[in-house]
């Protein structure tokens, strides 16, 4: 494991600040390999798709400069005429390969990592230029790993350059005997299957490098418990931060409150001001309260429980009462029992009245609230 200066280990996985940080630094994982086969398979790409008029464009231009008279080839004028022109032509052929080409190596550069952009990164770092640090990095790991990197990457390509050449070594002998349009064409064709395969050998230490990137990255930017520790401190310790927390943990705990409202046995209310929702289960010593609120949260318990067809009761001095003096989750007081009984008594006789049907069972016209719990 990575240590710090103070010899901590760093242990923990970066925050998500820390990245955010990193990243403003310009630290970013990036992968040349993954860059060299993608500029490589667009330069595959282009030289299929548009190498018919490559073709064409180069014999014009030959025709151009080759058919010259006699006495051109004296004339500095007419040669430096001709001169330009071939260098026009050759622009005008070049330009639209190199600037696709461009933008497909800027595009590769950002596969990995996405766009970053920073002035820190720019600035010189002269630490850098020490050289005990310099033979440090040469032989850690990540250096030798580059190195051997290197090493693969020559005798791969060295290998499919001397595959191709041995294997079309007549043809490419026979080329300077034939028509000069198809031996320009075929030496297209034969350039880009060998950028092909060669793409295709390279996409394995792509396949090996990105991995390795990321991992070395992420590994870069670990953090001690400490660092973490100190981290959390001084996000959470930010006003704005606190805030939102304080409204995120309110939002969680009036979704949960309102989950609990289908499942409640009576909703009590002020009738406008106040709602509370009561829910009682046998084995229980009195009714719990899973939802209160006011004003516009109890218009939407009030909402939801008429949805759900849990009996609502305008009770405006029990409903109050049991705002003020209960918490959510909590058990009515003892002190409010006798009301809250009554309350019950009432509803039981609306459920049984639902099933059996008969005479509608008449609402309590009064709930003693003590004065101990009377609010207003």
């Amino acid at each position: 494991m990575a240590e710090n200066a103070d010899g901590q280990e760093k242990s923990e996985q970066p925050t998500g600040k820390k990245l955010s940080d990193a990243r403003k630094k310009g630290q970013v994982p990036r992968s040349r390999e993954l860059n060299t086969v993608v500029v490589t398979l667009g330069g595959v790409v282009l030289l299929f798709s548009f190498g018919q008029r490559y073709v064409d464009q180069m014999m014009a231009t030959m025709r151009l400069n080759f058919n010259v008279r006699r006495d051109d080839v004296f004339d500095p004028v007419t040669m430096l005429d001709h001169l330009m022109r071939g260098i026009q032509d050759a622009l005008w052929l070049l330009a639209p390969f190199f600037l696709a080409m461009t933008v497909i190596a800027v595009l590769s550069s950002i596969v990995l990592g996405g766009m970053s952009f920073s002035i820190e990164s720019l600035t010189p770092k002269f630490g850098k230029l020490n050289p005990v640090k310099g033979f440090k990095r040469m032989f850690a790991l990540k250096g030798l790993l580059e190195l051997l990197k290197s090493v693969l990457k020559f005798l791969l390509i060295g290998g499919v350059t001397a595959l191709v050449l041995w294997a079309d070594a007549d043809e490419f002998l026979r080329l300077g005997n034939g028509d000069v349009r198809i031996a320009i064409a075929r030496v297209f064709d034969l350039l880009g299957w060998a950028t092909l395969l060669l793409a295709s050998i390279l996409l394995v230490l792509a396949a090996i490098d990105v991995p390795f990137q990321l991992w070395e990255h992420t590994r870069n930017l670990r953090m001690t418990k400490q660092e973490v520790r100190n981290e959390m401190k001084d996000t959470e310790g930010r006003p704005e931060v606190k805030g939102r927390i304080r409204q995120v943990q309110r939002e969680l705990a009036q979704r949960r409150m309102m989950d609990e409202v289908p499942k409640a046995d009576v909703i009590v209310t002020n009738p406008t001001h106040y709602a509370v929702a009561l829910s009682y289960q046998s084995g229980m010593d009195a009714p719990k309260v899973v939802a209160k609120g006011v004003d516009l949260v109890a218009a939407n318990i009030r909402e939801l429980g008429a949805k759900h067809r849990v009996p609502v009761v305008e009770a405006p001095p029990l409903a109050r009462a049991i705002y003020f003096n209960t918490e959510l989750g909590e058990q009515i007081p003892a002190g409010l029992y006798l009301a809250v009984a009554k309350l019950l008594g009432y509803i039981f006789q609306l459920q049984a009245w639902r099933v059996e049907g008969g005479e509608y069972p008449r609402q309590p016209d009064d709930f003693p609230v003590p004065e101990d719990y009377s609010h207003g």
